[in-house]
C-alpha cells in the first residue's frame, strides 16, 4: 500500500466505513498517514431498531453517534468530522452544495487519496449522492487526488470488471472486528453470522477480514 500524504474518507452513514474500508484505514494510520473521516449523517433513519426494540427514532441518532465515535477510536482516527446532514435526505440536497462541501474539505486537507463510494454502484440513494458529489468535486480540480471507490450492487459488477486496488489486511482481522462491533446496533446479524461454525462463515471471514477491494476511479 502506497504511503499517502493525507487520506480523506467520505461516507454518508456511521458504519459505512466499517465493512469494506476499516482495515485499509488502520494500515494507513499505522503507516503514519493522517486520516480524516467526514461522515455526512448520523444514520437517524437506520432500519435496525432491534427485536425487541433497543432504540426509538428519537434515541437512535445518539446511539449511532456514540457508535461512530467508538469505531473511530478503534481505528485510531482522531479527526472525525460530523457534517450534520440528515439521513435519507442527501439525494434531495442540491448537488452543487454537496460538491462545495467536498471541495472545502479538499482545499483544507490537501489529501493525496480520497476513499468513498463508486457512483452508480452503491445502491442506497445517500450513497449515490455522496459518490456523485465526491467525483464531481475532484473532476473540477487541477491537481487531483487519487480516488479509491467502493462498489457493490444488488445485481452485478461484471461491467466494472475486477477491483484494481486490493489491499491485504491480514493481521488486522481482530481490530476490524472491533470496528464492526462498535456499530453493534447495525452489525449484530453480520457478527452473528461470522461467529457461526460453518463453511459459509469461514468464507465470509475470508471475504471481509483478509482483504479490501477498491476501484481506482479516473476523472
Amino acid at each position: 500500500m502506497e504511503q499517502e500524504r493525507q487520506v480523506l474518507m467520505i461516507f454518508p452513514h456511521p458504519d459505512d466505513e466499517a465493512f469494506g474500508v476499516s482495515g485499509t484505514i488502520m494500515k494507513h494510520i499505522d503507516n503514519g498517514t493522517p486520516v480524516t473521516y467526514a461522515c455526512l449523517t448520523l444514520g437517524q433513519m437506520g432500519r435496525n431498531l432491534g427485536n425487541p426494540p433497543f432504540a426509538t427514532r428519537e434515541s437512535l441518532p445518539k446511539i449511532r453517534e456514540k457508535e461512530l465515535e467508538a469505531a473511530c477510536a478503534a481505528m485510531g482516527i482522531t479527526d472525525l468530522r460530523k457534517m450534520g446532514y440528515r439521513d435519507k435526505t442527501l439525494e434531495f440536497e442540491l448537488q452543487e452544495d454537496l460538491v462545495k462541501m467536498v471541495t472545502e474539505l479538499i482545499d483544507e486537507l490537501n489529501p493525496s487519496l480520497i476513499i468513498s463510494f463508486y457512483p452508480g454502484y452503491s445502491v442506497h440513494p445517500d450513497h449515490e449522492a455522496t459518490a456523485s458529489a465526491v467525483v464531481e468535486a475532484v473532476r473540477q480540480l487541477d491537481n487531483k487526488p487519487k480516488l479509491h471507490l467502493v462498489a457493490f450492487s444488488h445485481d452485478s459488477l461484471e461491467d466494472l470488471g475486477e477491483p484494481n486496488v486490493v489491499n491485504d489486511i491480514t493481521g488486522y482481522e481482530a481490530r476490524k472486528l472491533k470496528v464492526l462491533e462498535a456499530h453493534a446496533s447495525q452489525t449484530g446479524p453480520m457478527l452473528e453470522s461470522l461467529a457461526a461454525d460453518t463453511q459459509q462463515a469461514e468464507a465470509a471471514k475470508d471475504m471481509w477480514l483478509k482483504s479490501e477491494r477498491f476501484y481506482q476511479y479516473e476523472v
